[in-house]
């Protein structure tokens, strides 16, 4: 990925695109995260792109390319959200909403919609995208630790769930 952000940094508008569709659904997921509806999530991304390939050449170490562009989706929809005036409703989930072909998809969102906003945030980086603590901590700018007690809240509200409500409910 480094050498292709330094192709789209010397004006390789192929790079550029090719580092777009490397990174369209890590976009996808974290938008969804905050927005939950797919008209917003394709703005946000619309306007994340944009501000990607005005201010590339502000990126100071290429191979944070991808939690550069993440920390700006997060700021857009922030943001939107700001905007809009909106709060995080308690998450109703519509069939045939995602774009993701699968069950397991799926299911996913719903585990994730049961969560609050900033408990699927580090579940969402931490399980789907594969971060370590220590990148969301700096993608999401709040501490390791604050990151590891929101995961430790989330899998115990989901075990709490899933015992209470599918074992012995």
């Amino acid at each position: 990925m480094e050498n292709l952000v330094k192709k789209a940094k010397a004006g390789d508008s192929g790079a550029f695109a090719q580092l777009i569709r490397m990174n369209t659904q890590s976009m996808y997921k974290v938008a969804w995260a905050y927005l939950k509806n797919d008209e917003d999530v394709a703005d946000a991304i619309q306007e994340t792109i944009l501000k990607c390939y005005e201010k590339l050449s502000t990126l100071k170490k290429d191979s944070y390319f991808k939690t550069w562009m993440i920390r700006i989706l997060i700021n857009n929809c922030n943001e939107m959200l700001r905007h809009k005036g909106r709060v995080f409703p308690t998450m109703e989930m519509e069939e045939g909403i995602f774009e993701e072909p699968g069950y397991v998809d799926c299911e996913w969102k719903e585990i994730l919609a049961s969560l609050e906003e900033k408990y699927q945030v580090v579940m969402l980086l931490y399980y789907s995208k594969s971060l370590s603590v220590k990148e969301i901590a700096a993608l999401l700018e709040i501490s390791q630790n604050t990151v590891l007690t929101r995961l430790s809240r989330a899998r115990k509200q989901l075990r709490a769930e899933y015992e209470g409500g599918y074992i012995h409910g």
